[in-house]
């Protein structure tokens, strides 16, 4: 016992400025990413991000800093931030330093391993290609996700990337066969309360992990959140060969917390104040999300998009790593059209023949172009009227409007604001439902009765056809 308390690396404080902490040690200076401890029972855990000189590390507070002050002792933990893993975590829920956080005692016979872990290499990855079916029309028919992969919900304040993700949580975490593990990066600590409670009632907890970083606690917190979920992803994939869904919620927080981290430690900043690392700090993340010979970590990923600015450097950067992108547009969420998914600008590597089979990319190619056309002709119409329109025109802005309102989908996480049972819809029902618009079968009938509908069935059972004459007001309306 003595030679262990002689042992021990000890260290001072020097400055400290916000949640930046600097350290001088006499005897040993720690590495770069060792866990630090100060304060009253050592509460004040801080990781080291520089070394300064000989004797003195420099550091962020991944807890409050408050009650620090110069000349206090400060304890080398000999050991980098540790995350839980081991098959007691499922059903859990933690913050960034692996402590329980739903109430219940901690969970025992646990390993803790490094959140900082390097990616599979290349070697032990698995290149195929599989679709990964959510049951959401939209997505499956114009953006269909890859297992295995990494998808992106883009889009501004207010647009349902959150219900979005969670939609997607409800329809595959009950299908799934393997772990889910939800990692909330600075948002708000209502949403995760929610969430947990909504999992315990659909009676799928048993089978997810929830990791928290919310957006009340320090930079240095959220930084590392995220790192601390993809470990335990990493053991369910590696050691215990299952695939996985990693949920994260929301990645742009988590460059955020970078963008924050750098400021405090004094980098001087890049293109519109991001921090110089961004592109590195972003890809040791998500490099780390991969199919490799033992399992698959499939993520969905909610990207928050600054004044909607699709040419922001956070979202040109987390663009590159994905395999579908579907972008949300706050036009269509004004129009009514939820979910409110920008059918031209979402896309998917996964949307080749080869993979979703001809007649799948046949189908969303001729839905782009007849969109595509309907944007081009929505100027005519709003300064000549529908009328001035050739009649091949008309047709096309027809199909556009049903296809538009076909898309839709009730949600079952939105069925108690909107009072609409929320439907599950499988890819083969909605490519028919696409192709028979395409083929005119409901030029007859009324656009409501395509609206928030389920299979195109629904739509012939709500409303018999009826020859309509549209005015341009019908047009723009909605």
């Amino acid at each position: 016992m003595n030679n262990g308390a002689t042992a021990e690396n000890l260290g001072t404080v020097v400055s400290v400025r916000g949640s930046v902490v600097d350290v001088r040690f006499e005897a040993r200076l720690p590495p770069i990413n060792s866990l630090l401890s100060a304060g009253k029972d050592g509460r004040v855990l801080i990781e080291v991000l520089a070394q300064i000189d000989e004797q003195r590390v420099r550091g962020i507070g991944l807890t409050p800093t408050q009650g620090l002050a110069r000349g206090m002792s400060v304890l080398d933990r000999r050991a980098p931030l540790r995350a839980p893993v081991g098959k007691t975590i499922l059903g859990r829920m933690f913050d960034v330093f692996g402590n329980a956080i739903d109430g219940d005692p901690a969970p025992t016979a646990v390993e803790l391993r490094s959140v900082h872990r390097d990616p599979p290499p290349l070697a032990r990855r698995l290149t195929k290609s599989e679709i990964f079916e959510t049951g959401i029309k939209v997505i499956d028919v114009l953006a269909p996700l890859e297992r295995g992969g990494k998808a992106g919900l883009f889009g501004g304040a207010g647009v349902g990337k959150t219900v979005l993700l969670t939609e997607l949580i409800h329809n595959m975490v009950g299908h799934q066969q393997g772990v889910s593990i939800f990692c909330g990066i600075g948002e708000r600590c209502r949403e995760g309360e929610e969430l947990h409670r909504d999992m315990k009632q659909a009676g799928v907890l048993q089978d997810m992990v929830m990791v928290f970083g919310q957006m009340n606690e320090p930079p240095g917190a959220r930084f590392r959140v995220g790192h601390v979920a993809l470990t335990m992803a990493e053991y369910f994939r590696d050691d215990q060969h299952r695939d996985v869904l990693l949920l994260i919620d929301n990645i742009f927080r988590f460059i955020q917390a970078g963008m924050e981290v750098s400021g405090l430690l004094g980098q001087m900043p890049s293109r519109l104040g991001y921090q110089p690392t961004l592109a590195t700090e972003l890809a040791g993340l998500e490099e780390r999300i991969a199919n490799t010979d033992a399992g698959a970590i499939t993520s969905i990923q909610a990207v928050y998009v600054p004044a909607d600015d699709m040419t922001d450097p956070a979202a040109v950067h987390t663009f590159s790593h994905l395999s579908a992108s579907i972008v949300l547009s706050r036009k269509r969420a004004s129009e009514g059209l939820f979910p409110a998914v920008d059918l031209l600008q979402s896309n998917s590597t996964m949307a080749t023949p080869g993979i979703i089979g001809e007649r799948h990319y046949q189908l969303a190619q001729q839905i782009r172009r007849t969109l595509a056309q309907y944007e081009d002709l929505k100027d005519i119409i709003a300064m000549l009227g529908l009328e001035q329109l050739s009649p091949e025109d008309r047709k096309v802005v027809g199909r556009a409007r049903l296809l538009e309102r076909f898309l839709t989908q009730p949600f079952f996480t939105t069925e108690q604001f909107t009072g609409i049972k929320g439907k599950l819809v499988s890819r083969k029902d909605a490519l028919d439902g696409c192709e028979r618009i395409l083929r005119d079968e409901f030029k007859d009938y009324p656009e409501r009765a395509l609206y928030m509908i389920g299979a195109i069935g629904e739509a012939q059972a709500a409303a018999k056809p009826e020859a309509k004459v549209e005015s341009p007001a019908d047009v723009h309306a909605s």
